[in-house]
């Protein structure tokens, strides 16, 4: 599998110390970082509840594997995502939440670790040991030439043994996409048309297809409640007494400031411009999309940057209908400079409506992983528009936090855009 080289950290500001902020007009400080961990926490909240229907649906095509219980399955995997991907905007400021943000969304992934794959994904032979081992078919494997016990599926086995092993981080074994691989397969489309094509069959142990789907059946059951219990566990972090809350509002709130645009700026600039896109359409890989086994992925950018604008506004659409709103880093820079927090509206409008094109052309019948396929000019042009747009959007944060002269803070970077004469 193509990767780049280990992306950098970029100083896209080096400020003065920070002093305090204070306007006239301008919100407390305090309140602005209580609207940020109420955003968080109905967040993560919404991605717990959604989590449990997809368990359901699991569940279901776990006792009856047919094709219909199978879609639906998909169908809640997709839901579930919706949430979860706007809570991407708290990474990357809190390190609670980065320390933990691998459990649950690590990519890419080498699936070879989990189930069957195809035969040229295995002659690919990559120097990690793991990139076959097939936990669904074998009792035993070696990590580090150490024999490790696999005939009993547990979340210990998965998040304490499996995920991450050997300090290979694409030995992935929980989370969002382990669960993706498990619902759809490998998709073997490349960047022609079509996502993956896992039969319900995998599942059905009378009449089962890939082998061992007593064993399939199980992993999956065992990731998805692991999963539950992940995002359970950070929803409790942004609740009242929770140690993400506290750490925001440390300060009398001057902590979130921080954590708000180092989130945003790297969100925008490393994570998504960089590593989620351009390294994709530099090189071509589908391998390198997000959301691979479900062509979700236009999604997936879509609600990312939903997210980060959820944060900046100070307000979130819960999936009842209901909005979590207060005051927001908006209305702070705004009082600084009425042109600064425009400028940064105005980046965050272009990027919306560059990620509904892309999500519009994927609905028309051209999936992400055929967008960046070379030679689609058009569709490589909108995936690019939609990476500058990103990289403009930082920009502005930089420019706010300028504004409101906060001390230096560093944005993730990444070697796609940074360096890439170092991408292979």
């Amino acid at each position: 599998m193509l990767r780049a080289l280990a992306a950098p950290t970029v100083c896209l500001l080096c400020a003065a110390a920070l002093p305090p902020v204070a306007a006239a007009d301008a919100p407390d400080v305090a309140a602005v970082a209580k609207t940020y961990a109420d955003i968080a926490e109905a967040g993560y909240t919404d991605s717990l509840i959604e989590a449990r229907k997809l368990e359901a649906a699991i569940d279901t095509l776990i006792k009856t594997p047919t094709e219909d219980n199978l879609a639906t399955a998909r169908k809640a995997w997709i839901a579930a995502r919706v949430p979860y991907m706007q809570t991407e905007a708290f990474r990357f400021g809190n390190k609670i939440v980065d320390d933990w943000e691998g459990r649950v969304n690590a990519w890419p992934l080498d699936e070879g670790l989990i189930d069957y794959v195809s035969q040229d994904y295995v002659d690919q032979a990559p120097a990690n040991d793991l990139y076959v081992a097939n936990i669904i078919a074998n009792t035993s494997i070696k990590i580090a030439g150490e024999p490790v016990d696999t005939s009993n599926i547990t979340k210990e086995l998965l998040s304490g043994k499996l995920q991450e092993a050997g300090g290979v981080e694409s030995n992935v074994a929980t989370g969002y996409h382990a669960i993706e691989f498990l619902l759809w397969g490998q998709d073997l489309n490349g960047t022609g048309p079509g996502a993956g094509n896992r039969p319900a069959t995998d599942y059905d142990t009378k009449s089962c297809t890939g082998g061992h789907c007593d064993r399939r059946a199980q992993y999956l059951e065992v990731v998805t409640d692991l999963l539950l219990d992940d995002l359970a566990f950070m929803a409790a972090q942004w609740g009242p007494d929770g140690a993400a809350r506290q750490a925001v509002m440390a300060d009398g709130g001057r902590a979130a400031l921080i954590a708000i645009f180092k989130g945003l700026g790297s969100l925008s600039y490393g994570e998504m411009a960089g590593e989620r896109m351009k390294l994709a359409l530099l090189i071509h890989d589908p391998e390198e999309e997000h959301d691979c086994f479900s062509d979700n992925t236009h999604d997936a950018h879509y609600y990312d940057a939903l997210g980060i604008r959820n944060v900046y506004l100070g307000s979130y659409k819960r999936l009842d209908g209901s909005v979590v709103a207060g005051p927001s880093p908006s209305d702070i820079v705004r009082a600084k400079s009425a042109e600064a927090d425009a400028r940064t509206q105005s980046a965050l409008d272009e990027t919306m409506k560059l990620m509904d094109a892309i999500g519009q052309r994927a609905k028309g019948g051209e999936a992400y992983d055929q967008m960046i396929g070379e030679g689609n000019e058009a569709g490589n042009a909108l995936v690019d528009e939609a990476i500058q747009a990103l990289i403009a959007q930082a920009k502005e944060f930089e420019r706010d936090i300028t504004a409101l002269d906060l001390k230096a803070i560093e944005f993730e970077g990444s070697d796609s855009l940074d360096s890439p004469g170092n991408v292979r």
